[in-house]
């Protein structure tokens, strides 16, 4: 059984790269891509993924609020931060209390799956 990914970004191109590039994995599937936080929140809730990708800044709610509130409600469902800004935000974020599991740059696209996989093996 594939492992399943939704995707917040508020840019369309980033959310279909990231399709792309899990379209091609047998293990994990996108079930389900938010344009803001809120919306990533919502769709959280209704679709129960194994993982997300969340990008920092998004409209309505951007995406720390969106972890925080994420970590909240499923506390045990990774989240990766996806951002052009991983390497000033990286050490930043990644405290104690972080909702964030990973950050990942968007540099480094080309490893996502790799990154993915650190966090839920299958």
């Amino acid at each position: 059984m594939s492992k399943t990914i939704l995707v917040a970004d508020d840019n369309p191109l980033v959310r279909k790269l990231l399709c792309k590039i899990f379209e091609a994995e047998e293990d994990y599937d996108i079930c389900a891509e938010a344009a803001n936080g809120q919306e990533a929140i919502e769709l959280a809730v209704q679709h129960k993924p194994h993982l997300i990708i969340l990008d920092f800044s998004m409209p309505v709610m951007n995406g720390l609020d969106a972890a925080r509130e994420l970590k909240r409600i499923m506390p045990h469902v990774p989240i990766i931060l996806f951002t052009f800004h991983g390497d000033t935000l990286g050490a930043q974020l990644m405290g104690v209390n972080s909702p964030f599991d990973l950050v990942v740059s968007k540099t480094d696209a080309v490893n996502i799956v790799k990154h993915v996989r650190s966090l839920i093996p299958v």
